[in-house]
């Protein structure tokens, strides 16, 4: 007759490791946090419009707290192991037994946990993955940094290409080097360590090759373009000017048209390099060109005796003449004119041109006291008393003045037209004279890149006024400055701001 087992031969009782505050805080922050995400989940899904905040919350924040969660369970899971290692000796082993129904249930718990769970945390990750590609996330998620490109992005061509379309593109290598980019950009953020504004160029932007011209075909042969220009002067009657002219845009390949106007410069049939004297790109002191036949012909300006060091080199693409494609500041010269022309502001109030450009040009520390300036300082130059019939006109004037500066001027970010030069053209900025200002010459000064005369990229149609607006003549007209003749570059003069 065999004795009864004593109660000490009785197997220990396994004691959970999970039994203890720090791993039930963990727990708690879990199962918080798991809700927090099916419910900004189900938030996002369902709201009409894309909002950065919620899509951080959803796909970063919520699955953050998650791993935090974990974390705590783990830890607090050690250190009870510990605990227990200390004082109750060794664990039972752990014996799971599919024959009895109780392992099964918890296996089956186990199961569909870790199913749910990897489930979640897929999605998270793939949400997560494309929403820091989103716009919303580049230009809203920190706003006070990227305000100005992302107001300026809403307005431009491109508004309806993906940020990391054209800072990104194609490619493992590229997506790896921006991310590693955007990690100390988000520290600089959260420091608030960066500078204001925003330098351009992007130093890192990959080439034009594989970003713009994924979309644009760069031997197209475009011909000439017409377009119409319309500005007003700044005297008392807003005198209307307007030109209207051929661009010579051309091409660069002479399988499809001839070879010239200002597509020449693509890399197509000629290759074009140069050196730049400041980071801005504005100043560029050597040109190399080797053209189809592989001749290569060397620029210099007078004062460049410098040796070219060729890492320093760059080869023009499309971003060296469109170097505004998404982020385009409107000079007030130029917003003011279209809209007198669009008839957002009367052009009937005396001095309207010159009082707008005026207000907008005062240096304003934030938005909130520039919208406050304008509007008192418009309100005063045209009075009730003075301007009876003209209230409405004067309010209307002013709301679009206010306009303006909001899609333009970035007080906070030190962000409008001054801080970002435009290459296109030669109004505001070097721009074309860059290079064709005459004075780049080969070494035997036999050659230089010539600025020519206004009808070298432009065929001026027709300029004035009124009747003188139907005089057209195809072969071109010489430019009549308003007023006085003038010489030199136009940016000698104009500077976006109305002089």
């Amino acid at each position: 007759m065999n004795p009864e087992p004593s109660s000490s031969s009785a197997p220990p009782r396994r004691t959970s490791v999970f039994r203890n505050w720090l791993s039930l805080a963990g727990l708690v922050v879990m199962i918080g946090s798991l809700f927090s995400f099916l419910l900004l989940l189900l938030l996002d899904g369902l709201s009409h419009f894309a909002n950065p905040y919620i899509g951080i919350l959803t796909y970063l924040v919520a699955p953050g707290f998650l791993v935090i969660g974990l974390c705590l369970a783990g830890l607090g899971a050690l250190l009870r192991r510990r605990q227990i290692l200390k004082t109750a000796g060794p664990f039972a082993p752990l014996r799971i037994d599919l024959t009895r129904p109780r392992d099964r249930k918890y296996f089956g718990f186990f199961l569909a946990g870790g199913v749910v769970f990897l489930l979640i945390s897929a999605v998270g990750s793939y949400q997560s993955y494309h929403y820091t590609e989103s716009v919303q996330f580049c230009g809203q998620a920190c706003h006070g940094v990227m305000k100005p490109e992302f107001v300026t992005y809403l307005h431009s061509p491109h508004a309806r290409v993906a940020c990391a379309e054209c800072h990104i593109g194609k490619g493992a290598a590229w997506y790896v080097r921006s991310k590693l980019s955007g990690t100390y950009q988000l520290y600089a953020t959260m420091a608030e360590k960066y500078p204001r504004p925003i330098p351009t160029p992007v130093k890192n932007l990959r080439p034009a090759q594989e970003t713009c011209e994924e979309c644009h075909w760069p031997k197209k042969f475009v011909g000439n373009v017409e377009r119409t220009y319309h500005y007003f002067l700044g005297d008392e009657t807003n005198t209307p000017f307007t030109l209207r002219m051929l661009l010579k845009v051309g091409g660069g390949d002479p399988t499809h048209g001839p070879v010239g106007g200002i597509h020449w410069h693509m890399n197509v049939g000629n290759r074009i390099e140069y050196l730049a004297a400041d980071e801005s790109r504005q100043k560029i002191p050597w040109v190399r060109v080797t053209d189809a036949q592989g001749v290569v012909t060397e620029f210099r300006t007078p004062r460049f005796t410098n040796s070219v060091d060729e890492a320093q080199t760059r080869l023009m693409d499309c971003m060296d003449c469109h170097n505004r494609p998404a982020h385009r500041y409107e000079t007030p010269d130029g917003a003011v004119s279209l809209a007198i022309f669009l008839g957002k502001i009367d052009r009937s109030l005396p001095y309207i041109k010159t009082n707008a450009l005026d207000t907008l040009t005062q240096p304003y520390t934030n938005q909130v006291q520039a919208l406050h300036g304008i509007a008192t300082t418009l309100a005063g130059k045209y009075p009730a008393d003075k301007f009876p019939g003209s209230q409405d006109k004067v309010r209307t004037a002013i709301a679009t003045v206010q306009e303006i500066y909001t899609n333009n001027f970035f007080a906070e970010m030190k962000a409008s037209w001054k801080t970002y030069p435009e290459n296109i053209g030669h109004k505001d900025w070097p721009g074309c004279f860059r290079c064709h200002d005459g004075s780049h010459k080969t070494a035997d000064g036999k050659r230089s890149i010539k600025a020519s005369d206004c009808n070298t990229c432009h065929t001026i149609l027709a300029q004035g006024n009124g009747a003188e607006l139907n005089q057209l003549s195809p072969e071109g007209q010489k430019f009549n400055h308003p007023g006085d003749p003038v010489d030199g570059a136009c940016n000698d003069c104009h500077n976006g701001a109305g002089l």
